[in-house]
């Protein structure tokens, strides 16, 4: 089963997001912190990962980092959570290694479709080799 790792300090959008993801068939894992969440993805290895940009600590920018700093993670997908403007925070949020933005409120459809979308290209992707480069 496809496991996602879902970041957000707020309980009620983690109850929204556990509750849309495990409806669409998806076994989901929970953080509130960015630290939690380091730790998490390391334990856990998702398959993905939605990660609030705005968290208690380390913000979901300096987590990002830190899981895209593993070599077991830094192909895993993450998408960035944010209240604000993409216009605002998405800029950051890519520099620090997130794959996609998606706004709160969250937009059901939208979201799901970012996460089939990213799940897909992740799984089409060639496979990496210990050094680090593509197989052709």
């Amino acid at each position: 089963m496809t496991r996602i790792l879902c970041v957000d300090d707020n309980d009620h959008n983690l109850y929204l997001l556990n509750t849309l993801l495990c409806r669409a068939g998806f076994d989901v894992v929970e953080a509130r912190t960015g630290e939690e969440a380091v730790t998490l993805a390391m334990a856990q290895r998702p398959d993905l990962v939605l990660m609030d940009l705005t968290l208690p600590g380390i913000d979901g920018c300096e987590a990002t980092r830190r899981i895209r700093a593993a070599p077991e993670l830094g192909n895993v997908p993450i998408i960035a959570l944010s209240g604000h403007a993409e216009e605002d925070k998405g800029k950051a949020a890519r520099e620090a290694g997130c794959d996609g933005y998606a706004r709160k409120p969250i937009q059901i459809r939208g979201l799901l479709t970012l996460v089939n979308d990213l799940l897909s290209q992740c799984a089409a992707a060639p496979p990496v080799t210990a050094g680090g480069s593509v197989s052709q």
